[in-house]
């Protein structure tokens, strides 16, 4: 008996063709359905634009399919719960929080992003009383 492995290859399950309705010449009525609704249905422009949306996702699998291979169930669990701890720890409202264990344990801590260099916008401080602050993050106001 044989325990089926998930693959080390991710399949792209992004691509669907572009579904519009056809007016009365064949072609779409883009004035009665919009731009929007053929850019919700479009197919990836490039083989490698749906990879790099996904990058991170891929990723975290790859590495949790190599660490289950290696040293059984219990090693993506452990990772993954702590993950999920380190997840949860904040400041105090108004103070910016580093989530230093959470990018340790997810490999953040070893790339520049565009958070790293302007710093991300949801992260600024705010200047506010903090009892009022944090009884807004608690939904209590």
């Amino acid at each position: 008996m044989s325990l089926a492995h998930p693959a080390m290859k991710q399949q792209p399950t992004g691509l669907r063709p572009v579904d519009l309705p056809a007016g009365p010449y064949g072609v779409p009525d883009i004035m009665l359905h919009g731009l929007n609704h053929a850019k919700k249905n479009r197919i990836v422009a490039h083989p490698l634009q749906y990879s790099e949306e996904h990058y991170e996702k891929n990723k975290h699998q790859l590495d949790e399919v190599m660490l289950r291979n290696l040293q059984g169930i219990h090693a993506p669990l452990r990772l993954q719960m702590e993950r999920n701890i380190a997840s949860k720890f904040q400041r105090l409202p108004g103070l910016t929080s580093s989530n230093v264990l959470y990018d340790t344990l997810t490999g953040k801590d070893e790339t520049i992003d565009f958070e790293d260099i302007f710093n991300d916008p949801a992260n600024c401080e705010k200047i506010g009383q903090p009892h009022v602050l944090m009884e807004k993050r608690l939904n209590i106001l």
